[in-house]
């Protein structure tokens, strides 16, 4: 299970988009109201949406680690885990460009692993699902020697 590197590259996914709990996108020094920054500190807590799709999206890299058996449902579900991180990173670049426009003074710099982290995930999901095509091809090959 482990052993497998796409089971490694699953991991790393889910990790980063677990690590999302820890690493904001954005903080600012005024907290301005009705806005991502209400609190200073703009993370995937500000959103309900942005909350579940990176949830759903590691929690599905997570799944598919342990349906080794199952390639063919680990690959479903790992495309699933993509496109729920890839609107999820959208609907971040979305909402941070609408409260940048309302705030000049965004300090983004030292939060750039925030930023990151769904960039890493999609890297890593992309590995996995090379990897596990990869040996769906390789048994299907040695299922037509047979």
């Amino acid at each position: 299970m482990i052993q497998r590197i796409q089971s490694i590259f699953l991991l790393l996914a889910a990790a980063c988009a677990f690590c999302l709990f820890a690493f904001p996108f954005g903080t600012t020094e005024t907290e301005v109201a009705q806005t991502i920054y209400a609190d200073g500190i703009y993370n995937i807590q500000d959103s309900v949406a942005l909350l579940a799709l990176f949830c759903v999206a590691g929690g599905l890299a997570f799944i598919s680690i342990f349906l080794f058996n199952n390639r063919k449902t680990q690959l479903l579900l790992g495309r699933l885990a993509i496109i729920a991180n890839i609107i999820g990173f959208v609907m971040v670049i979305v909402f941070y460009m609408n409260s940048v426009e309302q705030l000049g003074d965004v300090n983004d710099s030292e939060n750039i692993i925030g930023f990151s982290l769904p960039i890493a995930f999609l890297v890593f999901a992309f590995l996995a699902q090379r990897f596990i095509n990869k040996d769906e091809k390789l048994v299907d090959s040695m299922d037509r020697l047979r």
